[in-house]
């Protein structure tokens, strides 16, 4: 995978990835950034609803779900593992 500025929604379960930037604005942003979803956070996709959306992610130690629509808006470096 390409590992420049992919959008979270993108990296698949058990690939952990690094924020680089979030397009989001408004109530989105400054919800992003009181779940700690800042620059160089490390998030890790942990699994899918069985619908597809949303999607568990592990991030700063706390399970938090996110809709495929919000996780577009946060771009992401994967990590080698």
């Amino acid at each position: 995978m390409n590992n420049y500025h992919v959008p979270l929604n993108s990296v698949h379960p058990g690939e952990k990835c690094k924020v680089t930037k979030l397009i989001a604005n408004g109530l989105i942003r400054r919800r992003m950034l009181d779940l700690g979803i800042i620059h160089d956070t490390i998030i890790e996709p942990l699994q899918k609803s069985p619908s597809g959306d949303p999607i568990a992610y592990l991030i700063r130690g706390a399970v938090i779900a996110l809709r495929a629509e919000v996780a577009s808006m946060i771009l992401v470096k994967t990590l080698e593992k």
